[in-house]
């Protein structure tokens, strides 16, 4: 059956159509045209199924490449883990309704001691919890799913027992993202150490018995991945095609290193504005996290969004752990006259899907490309999802009322 959505703000890459219609056949967008040319020209005498968008906006369904939302919800206490697979069928009811019609659950390979009782939940970023959490991924990517589920693997560069098993998943397609890790205090997202500090008292009682001066001591000692072991690595993403990302580089030599020795296409949250703009001008795509445009600066005292963005040297935004941001950064830094909408929009959607090599089929509203749309009202001039298709199919829609 076609699908026809109508009295819509058609966002493109580059403009709002307003007072336009979308014309959906099967799983593929097949038209976009003005209201007043809208002809329902059935198919086989099949009906068209209508949906009005009220004068809402019709965008791309998000594509979020780095969010760890996931581990929330499979553990939402310290000493709680919950069911996996009810978890992860939670999660993307709860992803849908935030506009996400694709993630990249970037999983953890986290080593059990040190900086990771610290800031993480180490009873959740175990191997056989990520081995467990990929393998339903995959499931779910074969089988039935709302959304479209993808494993980013964020490697922590200490974390040597995991290495063999990493190289596996790679070769075995399971892998779909790849970024090195190094979460190592006194650099990158913690070089400050006030900073990590406070990290550290918030999680100590739940996941540590370690002093902080202890941990400092052990982070120092701890052993790490050689270069030859990072440029395997590198090199089993490179020949399947795997989108390879840096994480938190502080410095432009970090940078130089990422890119000359392991080939990296993304640098995810650079520390400093030189960085990105090094990055940026190198061709590399820079993420920035949707809750620092929200918050209005990082939590972790380090480089702006907004400024990154304002400046031109950022490209994707990701939901990192907070999935509502996605939607509400973009009207955001429209609001704040730093990107139109459009170019707010390509930020969730279309540069994304090019950082992960499937800008043919997703991450535009155009004519032939896949039906992963979103129907964005507002109300009291906040955004809200109503609609969501997905593959042409419509997976969400909520219907708002007033009073009781």
């Amino acid at each position: 059956m076609r699908k026809c959505i109508f009295n819509a703000a058609v966002v493109t890459p580059d403009e709002v159509l307003p007072h336009h219609a979308l014309i959906i056949d099967e799983d593929r967008i097949l038209s976009i045209l003005p209201m007043d040319k809208m002809r329902l020209n059935d198919k086989d005498g099949e009906e068209t199924r209508l949906f009005d968008a009220q004068g809402g906006y019709v965008m791309p369904g998000f594509i979020d490449i780095h969010s760890d939302y996931i581990e929330s919800i499979l553990q939402p206490r310290p000493t709680c883990l919950m069911d996996f697979e009810t978890g992860l069928r939670e999660a993307e009811k709860q992803l849908l309704g935030h506009g996400v019609t694709t993630v990249y659950h970037s999983l953890s390979l986290m080593n059990g001691g040190g900086v990771a009782d610290v800031e993480n939940r180490p009873s959740f970023r175990t191997k056989e919890n990520v081995e467990r959490l990929a393998g339903l991924i995959k499931d779910f990517h074969e089988g039935c799913h709302l959304i479209r589920h993808r494993f980013h693997a964020r490697y922590e560069i200490d974390n040597i027992g995991i290495y063999d098993y990493l190289s596996e998943l790679l070769k075995s397609g399971t892998v779909h993202e790849l970024s090195f890790m190094d979460h190592t205090p006194g650099q990158g997202q913690y070089r400050n150490l006030e900073i990590y500090a406070r990290s550290y008292t918030t999680w100590a009682a739940a996941c540590s018995d370690k002093t902080l001066d202890e941990v400092l001591a052990d982070s120092r000692n701890k052993p790490v991945a050689s270069p030859e072991m990072l440029k395997a690595l590198a090199a089993l993403a490179h020949e399947r095609n795997i989108p390879l990302a840096s994480h938190d580089d502080d410095t432009l030599e970090k940078l130089k290193l990422m890119k000359n020795e392991f080939g990296i296409q993304i640098s995810e949250f650079p520390i400093e504005l030189d960085v990105a703009k090094k990055a940026h001008d190198e061709g590399i795509l820079v993420v920035v996290g949707a809750p620092n445009v929200m918050l209005g600066g990082s939590h972790s005292g380090n480089l702006s969004a907004l400024e990154a963005i304002q400046e031109g040297y950022a490209d994707i935004l990701c939901s990192d752990y907070y999935p509502a941001s996605l939607l509400h950064s973009a009207f955001i830094l429209e609001k704040k006259g730093i990107l139109s909408l459009p170019a707010a929009i390509r930020m969730l959607t279309l540069n994304p899907a090019k950082a992960m090599g499937i800008d043919g089929d997703y991450g535009t509203v155009e004519a032939g490309k896949k039906a992963d749309l979103l129907v964005v009202n507002r109300i009291h001039l906040h955004p809200i999802v109503y609609m969501c298709f997905i593959d042409g199919q419509a997976a969400l829609q909520f219907e708002y009322r007033r009073g009781d």
